[in-house]
């Protein structure tokens, strides 16, 4: 079987043609079948005749572009040179951050032979007197750099930091307030060169130092107090773990968001159980309690990650869209903190709010989106605060007319007469007379602060504490779940 077109891909090591390896040296003596990935590298300065691609650097839109270009016209010269082969020099190690050399590995249409080299890394921990392994060390683009460090404390090698722009990106990525307190960040600049350059600099003066080119990377120390991982890292903690649970657990995968939906109710009753007994804690109780509620609200929020997942495997959002859509909206609907609006008080903070979001949804009504499967309780209160909310009272009795309509629903239940098929069928008059009574109590409660819902089930746990003492069950026995 004839060979493929063959590409022998050889590194120039990360600085001058003193740190080539004997073996890159040996195939790159012919320049007239050798192509550079760029001139613009110390090594290459010895390869005079080469071909090179720093044309398709200038003419390409985006880097991406690039690569695709070079691969496709590296394919075409092994082709036409086969069957000999074309050597192709890169800078550095054909094996760390060489996109191109991926591409070439995954095209079918050429045979790829990679010679190992030395690497900008090896000069970069021989620099620093770091080892990576024990430190654990992240290489990182600069390009990513502020995606990356959300998540993750470092230490970080980053790469590529070849503009004042890049490195104006990585100082920005951390804030005004954390790059204040972290320790210094080390500047790798020209490694191995007669102008190697290894600095400590201030954050702030990162993009000043110097003027940075493709021989430029920094150092950046592990921040952070040393302790807990910050929000973000630990999201993406979970989010990568929802990955792994997904992909090996056969519960897991049998999951869709349908089945997950009594799940999700649970857990929000469990958070509310949660929140009820911090609330009723002693000051003693409450380091426990607080404890409790956040694993429960740990628990709601894998729900939300689960969802999210199956939204990204559906190609329709993800937990990143998740965030950034409830966070968007919020900055949207809070223009008395980030626009122009002024609001004095919660009630015009409210009012704004409504506005807002009816012209957001482009409802005729405030009353569109609030679902009726709600608790009846939570419906009516839901309700109450909506006419508020857009000056409609709704209409409240006194405590003389609460008592009266008692004692007309006592006569009425009196009155009734079962039905003689079904006892358990309903009386109208009585049904009217209750759910007229019951919206007082919430409209009441709405008006007041108070949650009806919360508030009856409060009522509704000391009656079970009475039940569980007639029954001589002790006190803080927890329920079986």
């Amino acid at each position: 079987m004839a060979r493929r077109p063959h590409v022998v891909v050889v590194g120039l090591g990360p600085a001058g043609t003193d740190l080539v390896g004997p073996r890159a040296a040996e195939l790159l003596r012919d320049p007239g079948r050798t192509w550079l990935r760029t001139a613009r590298h110390p090594a290459a300065a010895a390869l005079e005749g080469a071909h090179t691609f720093d044309d398709v650097y200038d003419s390409a839109g985006t880097f991406d572009e690039v690569y695709a270009d070079i691969v496709e016209q590296l394919v075409a010269a092994a082709e036409a040179a086969s069957p000999e082969p074309v050597v192709y020099a890169v800078p550095g190690s054909p094996l760390v951050a060489e996109r191109t050399v991926e591409l070439l590995r995954a095209d079918a249409r050429v045979e790829i032979t990679v010679v190992p080299s030395l690497s900008f890394l090896d000069l970069a921990w021989a620099a620093l007197g770091v080892d990576p392994l024990a430190e654990g060390v992240r290489l990182v683009d600069a390009a990513d750099f502020a995606d990356v460090a959300a998540a993750e404390r470092g230490p970080f090698l980053v790469a590529q930091c070849w503009s004042r722009h890049l490195l104006s990106e990585v100082k920005l990525a951390l804030g005004d307030d954390t790059a204040a307190t972290q320790p210094r960040p080390v500047l790798l600049h020209h490694l191995g060169l007669d102008d190697e350059m290894v600095a400590e600099v201030d954050w702030w003066e990162l993009d000043r130092t110097l003027e940075p080119d493709h021989l430029t990377s920094l150092y950046v120390p592990r921040f952070g107090d040393g302790g807990r991982l910050g929000a973000g890292a630990e999201v993406a903690r979970l989010v990568a773990l929802m990955d792994i649970l997904r992909e090996q657990c056969p519960w897991d995968r049998a999951q869709d968001h349908a089945s997950l939906m009594p799940h999700l109710v649970e857990e929000c009753y469990e958070v509310l159980d949660a929140l009820s007994a911090l609330s009723a804690a002693p000051a003693s109780d409450a380091p426990a309690a607080n404890v409790h509620l956040e694993e429960e609200l740990g628990d709601l929020l894998f729900q939300i990650v689960f969802h999210a997942r199956l939204g990204d495997e559906d190609g329709f959002f993800d937990m990143a869209g998740v965030a950034r859509t409830v966070h968007d909206k919020l900055v949207h609907r809070h223009p008395h903190i980030f626009g122009d609006v002024e609001a004095d008080d919660a009630g015009q903070v409210m009012a704004n709010w409504e506005e807002i979001k009816r012209s957001e949804k482009g409802r005729a009504s405030v009353t569109e989106g609030i679902p009726a499967a709600l608790p009846a309780l939570v419906y009516a209160s839901k309700l109450a605060r909506k006419a508020r909310s857009v000056g409609v009272e709704p209409h409240d009795r006194d405590a003389s007319e609460a008592a009266a309509d008692l004692s007309a629903v006592a006569r009425l239940a009196e009155e009734s007469t079962p039905h003689p098929d079904d006892p358990l069928v309903r009386d109208e008059r009585v049904e009217r007379q209750i759910g007229d009574l019951l919206f007082a109590i919430v409209n009441l409660a709405q008006r007041v602060g108070v949650d009806a819902e919360q508030a009856l089930r409060e009522r509704a746990l000391v009656l079970r504490d009475d039940i569980r003492r007639a029954e001589g069950v002790p006190d803080g026995l927890e329920d079986n779940r």
